[in-house]
């Protein structure tokens, strides 16, 4: 295991990163892995579909002390439907992109997802990683950004960064993919499909679970398991790209390979875990090539790791991981990566 190592400055132009190209990283990971393998992708479905399904009959079953049990492992098995959505968003699921398209609906539909708005949304991150000036997946902000913000909007962020870290995703999921104005004229029309496909299952599904359950059961059966997704979204995402030592970049400085390669964290976690969400944790080859499909991330980061390791980070999940991450990694420092809180007071 590779320890996370302390901040250190260093600009994108200089060492190793310099004369690297990001097409000389992905010629080193077989073609053989960018090859979509349509048993592999349905046995996934196959696989959270059962998880889900036993979820939810552990919810149905358990005594009332037994519930959070259930609720994180339906959950965990619900981000499984995320994964497969998110493959189908980057094409990585079927060569067919209505396949692509209709699969990715129906996984991210439970969620309340619309499917073209998080692809489109997403896609932007992949093509300018930890850029502060473009990426939108959780960037942190600039010291000058913060102390000028109002102080609503400063306890919103101090909490998404700190303890209440695990109600980000959903933050994220509301502020960003409903609203038109964050799409490109030409993509609203798929937008607007995806919204109201959201919308046309949210109008059955609510009122149905309501009449059978009542609000207890609203509570029971979906908000519970959806926020033990979202603190799992939560925690991949912020893990992925944060810790102290992952500098984000600016204009120039942004680095492509830097970005890819060095600028997303492998991190293991219980292997259940992994199981259930597909390893979406190995998120280092996907981030290098989007196409390679979920199933193939462990022998593509192998690859990786044995031909450019020493620009890697790797480490594995703890609570003391997390109280490194929501305990210092707070707002953007161009030398030093991040900055916390307390030390803007001093």
């Amino acid at each position: 295991m590779t320890a996370i190592v302390e901040p250190r400055a260093k600009s994108s132009d200089e060492g190793p990163y310099q004369n690297l190209t990001l097409k000389q990283v992905i010629q080193t990971i077989p073609k053989a892995y960018f090859q979509k393998d349509p048993s592999k992708a349905w046995r996934s479905v196959l696989l959270s579909v059962a998880a889900v399904a036993l979820g939810y009959a552990a919810i149905f079953m358990a005594p009332w002390f037994l519930l959070p049990l259930a609720w994180f492992f339906t959950g965990t098995a619900l981000t499984g439907f995320f994964v497969i959505g998110h493959d189908c968003g980057h094409r990585s699921f079927s060569n067919r992109r209505w396949v692509n398209n209709w699969v990715g609906h129906i996984m991210m539909l439970p969620l309340i997802y619309p499917f073209h708005s998080w692809r489109l949304l997403h896609d932007v991150h992949h093509r300018h990683t930890n850029n502060m000036d473009v990426d939108n997946a959780w960037t942190p902000l600039k010291k000058e950004e913060y102390t000028a913000a109002n102080g609503l909007f400063k306890g919103v962020y101090w909490g998404m960064r700190s303890w209440l870290w695990w109600l980000a995703s959903v933050a994220h999921w509301a502020v960003l993919h409903f609203s038109l104005r964050n799409f490109e004229p030409r993509d609203r029309p798929r937008v607007i499909r995806s919204i109201v496909a959201v919308a046309v299952f949210a109008a059955a599904f609510f009122p149905t679970l309501f009449i059978l359950a009542g609000p207890w059961g609203v509570v029971k059966y979906w908000l519970m398991p959806w926020l033990g997704y979202h603190f799992w979204m939560s925690t991949f995402t912020l893990v992925h790209h944060t810790v102290p030592d992952i500098q984000f970049r600016s204009g120039d400085t942004w680095n492509e390979v830097e970005s890819q390669l060095g600028g997303t964290l492998h991190c293991d976690y219980p292997r259940w875990i992994e199981v259930l969400c597909h390893d979406i944790n190995v998120h280092v080859p996907h981030h290098v090539s989007v196409g390679i499909p979920s199933y193939n991330l462990r022998p593509a980061y192998a690859c990786l790791k044995a031909e450019w390791g020493p620009l890697m980070k790797e480490t594995r999940f703890s609570w003391s991981l997390m109280k490194t991450i929501i305990g210092g990694c707070h707002i953007y420092h161009p030398e030093q990566a991040y900055q916390s809180f307390g030390s803007l007071k001093r």
